[in-house]
């Protein structure tokens, strides 16, 4: 998953970054409330970890005085990314307030790392209606183990191309656009990723699935994932559409 990560306390934050990044994810931090809502502006996440109490932004005129008013600012322009908050403040009230803001989950300080991920996935999972494991052909994604299985055998991809299976796996049969798959991969630090590697990627991928599953391209909209059986006769590799 691609998350964002909106705590100001270093020691809390590295520690959050490292668990999340071995856990395989993507993960991008910020310290600020002009940051958070900037990056949570520009690039679609997965899920969103955030500290409702964060400095005020000092810029004259500014509205966001909180993670509170970051979480409601994304909320009003209809973004709907699935929000674990997370902070020390955990008294009914506060709950009640940041639940009724748009949080989708709350978890106060100090938590465990591994409910943080539970939660995450469940969020996720709910989000995308999808279920811990997901079947397509002979490929089969466990999301609580972050595997993936073709013909019963573990099938190990690179970072990149795991990111893109799960993506288009989340769930499957939906069409999943270039950009969506470009901004997910490409981090604030990383030069963004351009159509002809994504399209290496995606070949890569066609190759080791041949046979289990396919990758659908249709032109102009992006890829689909489908069992091979929906595929072009002879081509394991999916059909292009235009």
């Amino acid at each position: 998953m691609r998350i964002l990560v909106v705590e100001d306390d270093d020691v809390l934050r590295r520690v959050m970054l490292r668990s999340l990044r071995d856990a395989g994810h993507r993960v991008d931090a910020a310290t600020s409330v002009a940051d958070a809502h900037h990056f949570w502006s520009v690039q679609p996440f997965d899920a969103v970890l955030l500290d409702l109490n964060l400095p005020a932004d000092g810029s004259p005129g500014s509205p966001l005085a909180s993670g509170l008013a970051v979480l409601r600012a994304a909320r009003a322009r209809g973004d709907r990314t699935p929000v674990l908050v997370l902070t020390a403040r955990d008294r009914t009230e506060e709950r009640i307030v940041g639940l009724d803001a748009g949080a989708d989950d709350y978890l106060g300080k100090p938590f465990d790392l591994a409910e943080v991920e539970a939660r995450l996935r469940a969020l996720a999972r709910r989000s995308q209606g999808a279920d811990d494991q997901t079947s397509v052909g002979a490929l089969v994604l466990d999301r609580r183990a972050r595997r993936f299985t073709l013909r019963g055998a573990p099938l190990e991809l690179p970072a990149r191309e795991f990111e893109v299976l799960w993506e288009l796996a989340s769930p499957p049969g939906r069409v999943v656009s270039k950009r969506l798959l470009s901004d997910k991969l490409s981090g604030f630090d990383d030069h963004t990723l351009g159509d002809n590697a994504l399209e290496a990627f995606i070949s890569r991928l066609r190759k080791k699935l041949a046979g289990g599953a396919g990758i659908r391209t249709l032109r102009g909209l992006g890829y689909m994932l489908e069992a091979v059986a929906s595929c072009a006769p002879g081509d394991g590799t999916g059909a292009s559409i235009e």
